[in-house]
């Protein structure tokens, strides 16, 4: 069994760096003896925010968030970097959580694998 942990620091849109992390997280944790857990940072942490609207067949992060929520995987917001950007808790989608440092930490020593994007 495999432990990798993502952490996404970019914002969800205008660099594709956060959408590709999640494109390989979703991947991972469709496979048999991974687990996976997301910590969204910085700007990523506008990733996890509700109603997403985008141009007609753009991606949604939001999308791929809950597919890899719905898949296991545990997501983390880092709960400063939501306030940083006036998000609250009801503003995150099903499946993802306001976080720490703290737990940020816990996940650091709990993962195999640690993957920064």
């Amino acid at each position: 069994m495999s432990q990798t942990l993502f952490i996404l620091n970019d914002p969800p849109y205008g660099t594709e760096r956060t959408y590709n992390g999640l494109r390989l997280a979703r991947s991972l944790v469709k496979r048999e003896g991974q687990t996976v857990k997301v910590f969204l940072m910085g700007d990523a942490a506008s990733s996890a925010k509700v109603g997403q609207k985008v141009p007609t067949g753009y991606y949604k992060l939001d999308d791929i968030l809950k597919m890899v929520a719905h898949h296991g995987a545990q997501i983390g917001v880092c709960g400063t970097c939501m306030d940083a950007r006036g998000m609250g808790d009801p503003d995150l989608i099903e499946g993802a959580h306001r976080s720490t440092m703290d737990e940020l930490t816990d996940w650091t020593l709990w993962a195999d694998k640690i993957l920064v994007f």
